[in-house]
């Protein structure tokens, strides 16, 4: 809630929204996240006691909490915090989609390399990046993390920001046990090589038909194409009819037919790292552009996290993680009193492509792309309203576009998508790059009170 000088002030409840808009003393500010406009009140009017925004980073999702703590005295005399949470939003990174985008890229310009299409000479790679430069994928998940951060600190008087860091052991996890000492100095190839060790561990036969006494190759489980790396376990035996067979395929498709074979191989997979990869590469610089906010930005592990969680009996989610992050002398009697029921899905789309062609599946282009982005005064992701007069589509509807051209425009709707006219189209709220939706929030009735 905003006051009249577009000040931030304290979060109300969706009745009482409704009561301020009902009377003609607010107007709405902003669809989503839904925020009015007091029309006849000043900041300094009111009283603000201020609210707390509390982060858990994940890796593919990031949850975010206003929350507010008071002190309740009981009837013992003693003096507690309780901790409720007014507004929960779970935000969606697209930073896998960006490393496929870039890949493909750079597939696209190898082989017109290759084939001398188009020649490009490619950069030496001896470059040198900025200090604290991160790839675009990771780098993503640090700029949407914040882009919601600031828009929470401008709807809402944000006083501090509690965030969880935590760091992962890589190296324990890809052993699966807990290291000590110089263990961490030695990993899986300690003594060996790639070829020696995957002939000891699948005993010089074909992972995928037991073939012996042919030549073998290495082969992805996971393809590289398809996200796979060369870590070690992502590695097997392959004789030449098996490995020209799987070509790029995922293993449970090539094995799909034979799940005894797929079990045993399955067996020798551990656990993917990229997503604690990416977690300790941004966990820094995460809590450095939240400083930039100008609030105080308190860091926090996850263990304290787990510990609130379980202690509260909370399901396991990223917001009900966020509103657990911080200190909580639950020992004494602080306790979470209520959660919102509905959680805030923020999914990051992205505000469109720069490039001039839609390539086909060979990199060759396809289509020609338009450089002007908004037609008729509107661009693909806003959100609007449109008014039809007549036929099937009779009535009026709400969603996100896709503009053309031609000013047909395509309006996603619940019950599928309509093509409409721009001048039966009517702007709600610009698009921002996000696309917004709402889910029930874990194990939770409309408000439940723990204490």
């Amino acid at each position: 809630m905003l006051s009249r000088d577009g000040q931030p002030l304290m979060p109300c409840h969706p009745a009482r929204a409704r009561e301020l808009l009902g009377k003609g003393r607010a107007v709405v500010a902003r669809q989503v996240p839904f925020t009015i406009r007091l029309k006849d009140r000043t900041l300094a009017e009111s009283e603000v006691d201020g609210v707390q925004l509390r982060i858990d980073p994940g890796s593919k999702g990031t949850g975010l909490v206003l929350t507010d703590e008071k002190k309740e005295t009981r009837e013992d005399g003693t003096t507690v915090v309780v901790r409720r949470g007014l507004i929960s939003i779970e935000l969606h990174h697209r930073g896998d989609q960006i490393h496929r985008s870039m890949q493909q890229r750079a597939g696209y310009r190898h082989r017109r390399r290759s084939a001398n299409c188009r020649y490009r000479a490619p950069r030496p790679n001896n470059r040198t990046h900025p200090p604290g430069w991160l790839p675009p994928s990771l780098h993503h998940r640090v700029d949407t993390t914040y882009s919601q951060a600031a828009r929470l600190c401008r709807y809402a008087p944000v006083t501090e920001i509690h965030v969880e860091r935590v760091a992962f052991d890589t190296h324990s996890m890809s052993a699966g046990r807990q290291l000590k000492g110089d263990e961490y100095q030695y990993g899986t190839l300690a003594g060996t090589e790639v070829r020696a060790y995957l002939h000891a561990k699948w005993n010089g036969a074909c992972a995928y038909c037991d073939a012996t006494g042919v030549p073998l190759n290495i082969d992805h489980l996971r393809p590289r194409s398809r996200g796979g790396s060369n870590r070690i376990s992502n590695l097997v035996l392959a004789c030449v009819p098996c490995n020209k067979a799987k070509d790029n395929l995922p293993v449970e498709v090539f094995l799909a037919h034979r799940p005894e074979r797929l079990a045993a191989v399955l067996q020798q997979v551990k656990t993917p790292l990229h997503d604690a990869a990416a977690m300790n590469s941004t966990r820094w610089r995460l809590t450095e552009a939240l400083t930039a906010l100008g609030k105080p930005v308190h860091a926090w592990s996850g263990g304290r996290t787990k510990w609130n969680r379980c202690a509260m009996g909370l399901a396991k989610t990223h917001t009900l993680d966020a509103l657990c992050v911080g200190p909580l002398d639950h020992e004494n009697g602080d306790a979470i009193v209520r959660y919102p029921n509905h959680v805030l899905v923020a999914k990051a789309t992205g505000r469109g492509s720069y490039a001039r062609t839609t390539p086909d599946r060979f990199g060759f282009p396809r289509l020609r792309r338009p450089r002007a982005k908004q037609h008729f005064g509107f661009v693909t992701g806003d959100l609007v309203r449109a008014t039809m007069p007549s036929g099937k589509w009779a009535g009026t509807w709400t969603g996100r576009i896709s503009v053309r051209a031609r000013g047909q425009h395509s309006l996603t709707t619940r019950k599928g998508r309509i093509n409409v006219s721009h001048w039966n189209l009517r702007l709600v709220q610009r698009g921002d790059g996000y696309r917004y939706s709402s889910r029930l929030e874990a194990g939770t009735s409309a408000w439940r009170k723990t204490c």
